[in-house]
């Protein structure tokens, strides 16, 4: 039986991160992915849905490219084509992480990996006909879609998650996405902009229920424009086939019907695997975690999805270095900053935000300062500026308005939090992180020299 310093079952951002990490400290490392590295988000995640989504948005621009004076005729597109590159996109992205796992102290290990024991000094894997050693477990097993237990959903032909949807090779005749989270709308933005019908059904009273509301209403008054057809505070009560029948608020039923039925509504933590592991922690069916990734079980660390806390491929990245730094005793220790976590919705215009919203910030002082809600308004400042402040924005967004809002600290004037909607707002959002995640006071943020023309200068000029 081969021994290691760290065992990785789950080989997806957290996994290959840290993998990376420790293999290049020296420390012998096994990985286990039962399918191809990169995880969700590299295979039926983030990088096929962003590729899909750029090749929808070059469609888009080009029908619509009359107002910047330039005049396409009989623009069509393949969509058996757009699916191939992506898939070839794919692969190119697999192949450069197996790359960087290729080294003497990694060994990757393809298939279905189990814990068999655990002593403080030790966890045994099984994985096929093998058992494998190592001092340090790393859990980074990712999440899977949620089904909800809604009548009609289960063996129907006519429903797709997320996965079934990135791997069709052709566009559905109309759609119906259940679900106006992140996932549903960016799905929602990729068949619109094919010329796909779309009707999006959320239970909340608003889509991107967690992001501030006033970005988002931005959005939905687009979109609602643009004939996707937006259905809030509207439950699904039955699926029979491509029907759906919902509620809406007032108790009144509908029957929707399209070709094909999205279920996009969430994602829940794969512990498949760690049985084991009888007395590992976990709330509400998530690892439970500390500062530095530690699980309850003294050399058991997890991170990624399976701990529920954010589940983005950046933050499963940054838990997996907190992780393999605590196991290798690297001084200081760090902990992961939360509060400047940065996170993009890819919709045409795109959101982007970080930190504190304004319903957060009331949150957070009526918490911690023990204010009431209307005490609690007086502790920050909101403030919003059209995005057309930024002259390359006006150069590039014909007929956008855009909007950034920052929420500011009164008494410290420190940047608390950051949302924006206008393209391409993704690419510049983490000068914001810098500011939310080094506490910048406005003095000390007004000092960042932003280049010109940006669109990035909004930071700027919102100061």
């Amino acid at each position: 039986m081969n021994h290691y310093f760290l065992a990785i079952i789950g080989g997806g951002p957290a996994g290959y991160t840290a993998a990376e990490k420790a293999s290049k400290a020296g420390k012998d490392v096994v990985v286990f992915e039962q399918t191809s590295l990169g995880g969700t988000c590299l295979n039926v995640g983030c990088i096929p849905t962003k590729t899909l989504l750029y090749s929808a948005k070059q469609y888009f621009n080009a029908v619509n490219a009359t107002k910047y004076g330039v005049t396409a005729e009989n623009v069509t597109f393949d969509y058996a084509k757009i699916a191939q590159r992506k898939t070839k996109v794919v692969r190119k992205l697999v192949a450069g992480i197996k790359a960087k796992l290729n080294n003497e102290h990694c060994t990757v290990v393809n298939g279905a990996a189990s814990v068999v024991s655990r002593t403080d000094e030790k966890v045994i894997i099984a994985c096929g006909e093998e058992q494998y050693e190592a001092e340090n477990l790393l859990i980074c097993t990712g999440s899977n879609n949620f089904v909800p237990p809604i009548p009609g959903i289960k063996d129907n032909e006519a429903v797709w998650d997320s996965t079934s949807a990135l791997a069709a090779t052709a566009l559905p005749a109309s759609m119906i996405i259940v679900g106006g989270g992140v996932i549903g709308m960016e799905f929602a933005t990729l068949y619109h902009e094919f010329g796909v019908p779309v009707t999006v059904v959320e239970a909340m009273p608003t889509i991107l229920p967690n992001l501030d509301q006033e970005v988002v209403a931005v959005l939905r008054e687009k979109y609602q424009k643009s004939g996707i057809n937006i259905l809030t505070s509207t439950k699904v009560m039955s699926l029979d086939g491509n029907k759906v029948t919902v509620q809406s608020a007032e108790g009144e039923a509908v029957v929707l019907e399209a070709e094909r039925v999205l279920v996009s509504v969430g994602r829940r933590a794969n512990v498949q695997g760690l049985e084991a592991l009888t007395d590992l922690a976990y709330n509400r069916g998530a690892i439970i975690v500390d500062d530095f990734m530690k699980t309850n079980l003294n050399n058991v660390y997890a991170a990624g999805d399976v701990t529920g806390k954010i589940m983005l491929a950046h933050v499963a990245s940054r838990q997996a270095e907190v992780a393999v730094g605590c196991m290798l005793q690297e001084m200081p220790v760090q902990r992961i900053a939360y509060n400047a976590i940065p996170s993009v919705v890819y919709t045409n215009p795109e959101i982007a935000s970080v930190g504190m919203s304004e319903k957060d910030a009331v949150a957070h002082y009526m918490e911690t300062e023990n204010k009431s809600q209307e005490e609690a308004t007086e502790c920050f400042e909101v403030r919003r500026m059209p995005m057309t402040f930024s002259g390359r924005f006006v150069a590039e967004n014909e007929g956008e308005m855009g909007l950034c809002k920052m929420i500011i600290d009164r008494q410290h004037q420190t940047v608390l939090g950051v949302s924006m909607i206008g393209n391409p707002c993704s690419e510049f959002v983490a000068a914001a992180s810098f500011a939310v995640r080094m506490g910048y006071t406005l003095p000390e943020f007004r000092q960042v020299v932003f280049p010109h023309p940006t669109v990035s200068e909004i930071l700027k000029e919102i100061l």
